[in-house]
């Protein structure tokens, strides 16, 4: 079985400096790019059988957090990831566990 979606790094920075020129787009653009950019490697994860991946979001105001968030918690319901929880060294970063 050849595998079609390439590996994903362990850790995902999802600041939009990390991702596009922010000054060309408003916040809900940069928002939609950081759930993007989650999504694609969150998914990636769970196709290469990882068993946990980190996505830093930093502290900022909070959005960017609350939406990796309200993300995870679908993923964690519809049964694609079994947990996720603040890092221990670092509450900037979320740990996602995919498998048991």
């Amino acid at each position: 079985m050849s595998r079609t979606l390439p590996r994903p790094p362990k850790v995902v920075d999802l600041h939009a400096d990390s991702i596009a020129n922010f000054e060309d787009y408003d916040i809900d653009e940069l928002l939609g790019l950081s759930l993007e950019k989650l999504r694609d490697n969150l998914d990636a994860a769970i196709y290469w059988e990882y068993t946990q991946i980190e996505f830093i979001h930093g502290r900022g105001k909070g959005i960017l957090r609350e939406t990796v968030y309200e993300e995870l918690r679908y993923y964690k319901e519809s049964g694609s990831i079994s947990s996720y929880h603040p890092s221990y060294r670092n509450s900037d970063i979320v740990v996602v566990h995919i498998g048991l």
